[in-house]
């Protein structure tokens, strides 16, 4: 195969340059890492993944595999291509009318000779020959304008006989080119090994970020599919009870207005009949004739006795409507109840786990904390106290651990704050120390906090520190733990809440609340 079509299969069907770090997918073809990385993350919005070639698809994100062998290849072809260009690249010094490739060069004549004039070159030892090169001068020394033979190891220098002998490096320690050019090369490949090593490492770092990023979208996406349904049922169920309160309100109104106008028919019925009777005995009342009026059969009836206990106003015995609200509110209150449910079963839809009753142990306590009869506050005092000295108790800080320790689950417990300067709160495992630097919160790998110290907020583990960007302005914070997850994140409680930093661990022991506190008290809240 021609090195022009060797190149080309050795090309990037993206990038179109030869390959960088070669891998392979399921399918057999091969990519770049870097550019197969970012066309699978691009496809990863859409959920499907597929090959740039032929197209077939994968279910998941493809695992890309290093192909060892094509590596291997692009490596040597790339040193033979260099080595091509270095020799196509220098001509003979002689072949003047038609430049000629030159195969080897003169140190001693300083020219650069064909394979012809080689073999008709002077053999004398002053002139040695070396690989092509552009650069001859740069292999004499600059003062005694001879070939560089020796290397001094004390100034690190090539350097020629005349240099060794009566230059400034007379009497220093001297090594061939050969010989320092090998040690030199022994460490280079020290360094070399230690940076395929570092590389290696970089890049299972880069996996690992890689795999966290994809689950916390997974995870993300997830959530909110699932916020989204919640939210969805929540307004479902909503309408459906303003459709039903709405239905009860209309039913309730059309019932009443019929009874009303009802009644209201029959008065204005009896209410005609008693403008008649007035009528007429308005015309028996304006009659001159004396006779006439006394006459008057029907003088007797135009009162009925009935009425006449009754209301004057309501005419007696007709029927009234009932005193009170139009509407029956106890009913629209009912219905209007079962609002109550849905709110309380956002918090179910959100939430999973319950806030954690947390109690603080008194034997874990140091003698400057005082603990509260409920065991929910501590409080820094300069006041020692008489406690017995135990393997428990914190000795060289202000600390107190809970009794309650979490090896499973998700639980989440909040802290307010009064009055502390100093603080820290947290979670540690039950092995952490207990005297000396490492039993502080954060200093050590048994125990994760978040504190405040000279007016700066930080979360610490292991004896690192991150400082917070922002300082806390409530005056509560939460603790969520997520064991299986290895999660551990605290929030500042204020409206709305904000999240401050959140820990990634491999939990292998129980974990308990812990806390530290300088003056001022740390009081634990069930929300």
């Amino acid at each position: 195969m021609a090195s022009a079509d060797l190149r080309e299969e050795l090309d990037c069907s993206i990038c179109l340059s030869t390959y960088t770090d070669p891998v392979m997918l399921r399918c057999g073809h091969n990519f770049c890492r870097v550019c197969i990385d970012r066309v699978l993350d691009t496809q990863e919005e859409s959920g499907v993944y597929s090959c740039p070639d032929c197209r077939e698809e994968f279910q998941e994100r493809p695992t890309l595999m290093r192909d060892f062998v094509l590596c291997k290849i692009v490596k040597n072809f790339q040193q033979t291509d260099q080595h091509e260009e270095k020799i196509t690249g220098i001509y003979c010094t002689y072949c003047v009318d038609s430049p000629v490739p030159a195969v080897g060069s003169c140190l001693h004549c300083e020219a650069s000779l064909c394979d012809k004039h080689l073999r008709s070159h002077n053999k004398s030892p002053e002139h040695v020959l070396s690989d092509p090169s552009t650069s001859l001068e740069r292999k004499k020394c600059s003062v005694h304008k001879k070939i560089l033979e020796y290397y001094c190891t004390e100034d690190a220098a090539c350097i020629c006989v005349s240099c060794s002998v009566i230059g400034k490096h007379n009497g220093h320690k001297m090594e061939s080119l050969d010989e320092a050019s090998g040690k030199k090369k022994k460490k280079l490949r020290n360094v070399l090994r230690k940076l395929i090593t570092k590389r290696e490492k970089t890049e299972e770092r880069v996996r690992s970020l890689e795999e966290r990023r994809r689950k916390a979208q997974e995870k993300a996406a997830g959530e909110a599919e699932r916020v989204t349904a919640l939210c969805t049922d929540i307004r479902r169920r909503v309408d459906d009870l303003e459709k039903k309160v709405l239905s009860e309100i209309s039913r309730q109104e059309k019932e009443e207005s019929l009874s009303l106008s009802a009644l209201i028919h029959q008065l204005e019925i009896k209410k005609d009949e008693l403008s008649r009777k007035m009528r007429h005995i308005e015309e028996l009342c304006n009659m001159t004739d004396p006779l006439t009026v006394l006459q008057e059969p029907d003088t007797g009836d135009l009162c009925d006795p009935e009425e006449e206990g009754g209301d004057a106003d309501t005419g007696g015995h007709d029927k009234q409507p009932h005193d009170g609200d139009a509407l029956d509110m106890t009913a629209i209150a009912y219905n209007l109840h079962t609002l109550c449910d849905v709110i309380s079963g956002i918090r179910s839809g959100i939430y999973v786990e319950d806030s954690a009753d947390i109690l603080l142990d008194v034997t874990t306590a140091a003698n400057n904390v005082l603990i509260s009869d409920d065991l929910k506050t501590a409080t820094g005092t300069r006041k020692k106290l008489k406690r017995p000295e135990t393997a428990e108790r914190f000795q060289d800080y202000n600390q107190v651990m809970s009794r309650r320790g979490f090896t499973s689950g998700r639980h989440y417990w909040d802290v307010a704050i009064r009055r502390s300067g100093y603080w820290s709160v947290g979670m540690c495992y039950p092995s952490i120390d207990r005297r000396g630097d490492q039993s502080l919160i954060g200093d050590n790998n048994k125990s994760w906090g978040l504190g405040r110290y000279n007016n700066e907020y930080s979360v610490s583990h292991d004896g690192k520190e991150i400082l917070l960007p922002d300082k806390i302005s409530s005056d509560r914070v939460r603790i969520h733990l997520d064991y299986e997850a290895g999660q551990l994140s605290f929030y500042e409680l204020c409206d709305p809440i904000r999240h401050l930093y959140t820990f990634t661990a491999n939990f292998s022991e129980p974990l308990h609340a812990i806390l530290y506190v300088y003056k001022g008290c740390l009081t634990i809240k069930k929300t």
